[in-house]
């Protein structure tokens, strides 16, 4: 059970605070809700690019990290399709410091031609080093575009294309940063050797006057059900043939989402998992294979992927992953079974807790989807799901209509 308070400020930050004493240490997290699936199809790559940007300095303190090491500070941020999250983890004693930074730069980013081109420039390396110029690089590129018709997951949280992050202009920059950066569209959240009290007044004293901002109200195209198979033959520089399948799954509220975790889980959890031990183990189809989803907070993907051992013919390999599927669809998994992969997330679960990084990340998470209490209810969430359920869900994940399917050839063999 991970405790917490929670208060909001006159203009609108969500504040959560996790005391923990045994600790020297303290985190400050702040979550501001917006990701990739909010960009305009036409400018796409801006979250990302904005969490560069954010380390360019504000216009009180042009250096970031400076001040922050000093404090005895790390720091570091993510994006994601769904949000946009900063942390910073330092002697709790010094945390005033991890205030005046994230308040500042919340208040007053420095928008500059010069910090832009830089972090355009940086972004766009990313790009051609990790989509371009990567073996199998473009294939989450392709497989979004295959599987969403009309979902912005369609596109990657790195950008759709590179010309969308070279093309950013200052305006465009700016625009984004004042319809999402601000205190109604953020959550704060303060872990460690801390007093609910002592964050109140910090929170008060550094962010309080920010003004409010207008609240973001998302209006997003749900992805209407897949009435068809899509199927993409693609040939590359690779070094061997891969196969990648997704099916869609269910938004991250919805009780099935659970099941379909699990159900990865029994298909590609580790060593001991039904994909490994008969398609890499004993009919040596695949050197390697994964069955993993994406976490997104709308409907995601399911995904299976691996690399053929030299010599296996694509039909074979996925008559293969059919079969493991068509079990799944045909028979109820033992109890015991299930039970293993239970146990395995419960073990995950409480791993992550231990880290006072993950507790206020997670707060932040589950309090962007409506309710931080909800991480305290999440194993009770998978307890629920039942062997019967694992059966019902395979047969409707697993449908053919259901499936999107990339074949990546090695070279000029197809």
């Amino acid at each position: 059970m991970i405790h917490y308070n929670k208060f909001t400020l006159d203009n609108g930050l969500r504040v959560l605070v996790h005391e923990d004493a045994t600790t020297p240490m303290a985190v400050v997290n702040v979550l501001y809700d917006v990701g990739s699936r909010d960009e305009n199809p036409a400018q796409t790559g801006f979250a990302h690019l904005f969490e560069h940007l954010m380390f360019g300095g504000s216009i009180n303190i042009p250096e970031y990290d400076e001040p922050l090491q000093m404090a005895g500070g790390e720091n570091n941020a993510y994006t994601t399709s769904d949000l946009t999250n900063y942390y910073i983890e330092l002697p709790a004693e010094n945390i005033e410091t991890a205030f005046w930074l994230e308040s500042d730069r919340m208040l007053s980013l420095a928008f500059s031609e010069k910090s832009l081109d830089v972090q355009r420039k940086v972004v766009c390396e990313e790009f051609k080093e990790h989509y371009i110029n990567k073996p199998y690089g473009d294939v989450w590129h392709k497989m979004r575009e295959l599987a969403y018709s009309s979902h912005p997951y369609r596109w990657m949280t790195i950008g759709k294309e590179l010309s969308h992050i070279e093309n950013a202009r200052l305006d465009d920059v700016k625009s984004f940063f004042f319809k999402h950066y601000r205190p109604v569209n953020a959550i704060l959240v303060v872990a460690g050797k801390v007093t609910t009290e002592q964050v109140k007044k910090l929170a008060e004293k550094w962010f309080g006057d920010i003004p409010t901002g207008e609240k973001y109200v998302r209006s997003i195209t749900a992805e209407p059900p897949q009435a068809s198979a899509h199927l993409l033959e693609v040939t590359g520089k690779v070094p061997l043939d891969a196969l990648y399948k997704t099916y869609h799954i269910y938004p991250r509220q919805d009780q099935r989402y659970y099941t379909a975790d699990l159900i990865s889980d029994i298909l590609g959890g580790g060593g001991s998992s039904r994909l490994h031990q008969t398609l890499v183990k004993e009919k040596k189809l695949f050197s390697n294979i994964e069955c993993y989803h994406f976490g997104t907070v709308d409907a995601g993907l399911l995904s299976i992927e691996g690399k053929l051992v030299k010599g296996v013919k694509m039909k074979d390999a996925e008559r293969g992953i059919q079969e493991e599927l068509e079990k799944l669809q045909q028979t109820v998994i033992p109890e015991r079974e299930l039970q293993k992969v239970k146990n395995r997330v419960e073990s995950l679960l409480a791993f992550e807790d231990m880290s006072l990084l993950n507790r206020a990340n997670n707060l932040a998470f589950y309090e962007l989807m409506g309710d931080a209490g909800l991480m305290n209810a999440e194993f009770e969430r998978y307890e629920r799901v039942t062997t019967a359920d694992v059966h019902h869900e395979a047969q409707i994940i697993f449908s053919e209509k259901n499936a999107n399917t990339i074949h990546y050839y090695a070279g000029n063999q197809v």
